[in-house]
This record gives structure tokens, C-alpha cells and sequence, in this order.
């Protein structure tokens, strides 16, 4: 049986049916929507794969429309936008059961050299990944043994998730705390050397956490959800050249929650402390 690193891969490897047309697989699930990093990150395979190959994605903008529905394949139509001297432009259209669900504008830049350089540092001084808990471990730790769905979505996870701080479970603990999260995380297995790929994988991975800072000041992050929520549009930009099978810093946080709607932000660094990724993304969040 392959491992999740190797599944994922292998759910990024879409199906080409025409010269812009690719299907992606939709595992079933007993999640009720389809994983939003999954569609963002099949998307931006079927963008980079009617491109050269030599100029990587710098950024993307993507609107989630409806949600995807489990177990049914997902189409993807290109539009071949703009190819200029130095950008090339890419939007995508993801299409399930006849209805679109998901739209993507990717620009991929041909690699030159700046003038000058800067970022700013590091948020925080996080302790190394491999002093942390992983998340099960820690909801191990505190409810003694895995629910069977919890076993299960565990076995399956592509990436090592290591929070920061420690999981609250109170909301005695909840109480107070900044609209703030990080995390650790890296794919649990090698994922091959293909740049496509890691940049890909890494979409995937920058959905899984980032509502977070949103929903810290409110609730514990595990446990029964007050709220359903869900993603609205998503946004990166991509730095520096990295691999998503390697330890990256993921530093999220809230600027502001109002009329049911959070926005969340989130920067992405190698343990060396260089900045590779930026993200925002707003999401919907409702009462249960």
C-alpha cells in the first residue's frame, strides 16, 4: 500500500483529454465538501502542465464557488491567457457534474535576477519540529486513544503537522488568546524532484491550517465546532524555491472577523528563516 505522501502525488497527477482538459481524481470521503487545498492544488497542476516548464508560479488568486462533492471526478479547463517574454499567464475553470466550482488565475515568471533583496523576519522564534508533539500525539495525549474517524483521517494525512503552541481544549484556555497560529509542517514522505509538484503539494498543505487564527479567540481548534466554515478565495505568492517534503514554518494569523466572514494571512518559511510563501485567505464561518 503506498503512503500518504505517495497518494498525494499521485492525486496531483492528473488525466490529460484534451490539449487544455485534465481530470483529477476526488477520493471519497465522509468530509461533506472536497478538501479545498485538493481542488486549488490540481488546478495549479493543470496550469503549470500547459506551460514550458521553465518559469515557475510566482503567484496565484484563486474563488472557491461551490462546494465540490466527494468521490466525483473534477475537470479543469485552461485558458492559455498571456505568453509574454517573461510572464506567462494561465486562468482555470474547474468543473464537476456540469457545474463549475472552483476558478484559478496562476502567473508563472521566468527566474531573473533582482536588483536588491529584502523580507522581513520571522514572527517568532519557534522551537525545532522535531521537539514538538505532532497533533496526534497530542490529541493522544489528552483523550487517551484516536476516535476511529480520527485513526482513520490520521492514516491518510500527507503532511506531519506540529503546532507551535500547545492544542487548547478549554474555553477557559481559549479565553484571551490572539487571533494567532503556527505550525510546522512537511509531507510525511519524499515526494520527487519535480518543482511542480512541491509547489503544488504545498498549495494543498496551505488550506489545512489557516482558518485557524480565525477560529483561536472563539473555540478550541479540536473537539465538537460551534461554527461551519469555509474557504471563499485564496491568494499566494510564491518567494523562493522550495521543497514541500522538507520542515517549513507555517506563521497564520486573524486580522479581523466580522459580518460571518474571517480573514486569515499566513507566511511560510524554511527553518533557516527565509521567507518562501505568502498567503491570504478569507473564509465563511456560520453557527451550527
Amino acid at each position: 500500500m503506498t503512503n500518504p505522501a505517495e497518494r498525494l502525488v499521485d492525486l496531483l497527477d492528473l488525466e490529460q483529454i484534451e490539449v487544455n482538459i485534465f481530470r483529477g481524481r476526488s477520493p471519497e470521503e465522509s468530509l461533506q465538501r472536497v478538501f479545498g487545498g485538493q481542488v486549488a492544488g490540481q488546478a495549479l497542476v493543470a496550469a503549470g502542465r500547459t506551460t514550458e516548464g521553465d518559469r515557475p508560479v510566482h503567484s496565484l488568486h484563486a474563488y472557491f464557488l461551490r462546494p465540490g462533492r466527494p468521490g466525483v471526478p473534477i475537470v479543469y479547463q485552461v485558458e492559455r491567457v498571456r505568453d509574454g517574454r517573461s510572464f506567462t499567464t494561465r486562468r482555470v475553470t474547474a468543473v464537476q457534474q456540469g457545474r463549475t466550482i472552483f476558478n484559478l488565475t496562476a502567473s508563472f515568471h521566468r527566474p531573473e535576477e533582482g536588483s536588491f533583496e529584502h523580507q522581513l523576519p520571522p514572527r517568532i522564534e519557534a522551537p525545532a519540529p522535531e521537539t514538538l508533539p505532532t497533533v496526534t500525539e497530542e490529541i493522544r495525549e489528552h483523550l487517551g486513544a484516536l476516535p476511529e474517524q480520527l485513526e482513520r483521517m490520521a492514516r491518510r494525512q500527507p503532511f506531519d503537522i506540529r503546532y507551535v503552541d500547545r492544542l487548547r481544549w478549554t474555553q477557559e484556555e481559549v479565553k484571551d488568546a490572539e487571533p494567532r497560529s503556527a505550525v510546522w509542517m512537511r509531507a510525511v514522505g519524499p515526494l520527487g524532484d519535480d518543482p511542480l509538484v512541491h509547489t503544488c503539494a504545498l498549495t494543498y498543505a496551505s488550506d489545512m491550517t489557516l482558518l485557524d487564527a480565525v477560529r483561536i479567540p472563539v473555540e478550541p481548534l479540536w473537539g465538537p465546532r460551534g461554527f461551519d466554515m469555509a474557504s471563499l478565495d485564496h491568494a499566494m505568492w510564491f518567494h523562493r524555491p522550495f521543497r514541500a517534503d522538507e520542515w517549513f514554518l507555517y506563521d497564520q494569523e486573524s486580522p479581523i472577523a466580522t459580518g460571518g466572514r474571517g480573514l486569515a494571512r499566513g507566511r511560510i518559511y524554511d527553518v533557516e528563516g527565509r521567507l518562501l510563501v505568502s498567503v491570504v485567505q478569507e473564509g465563511l464561518f456560520r453557527s451550527l
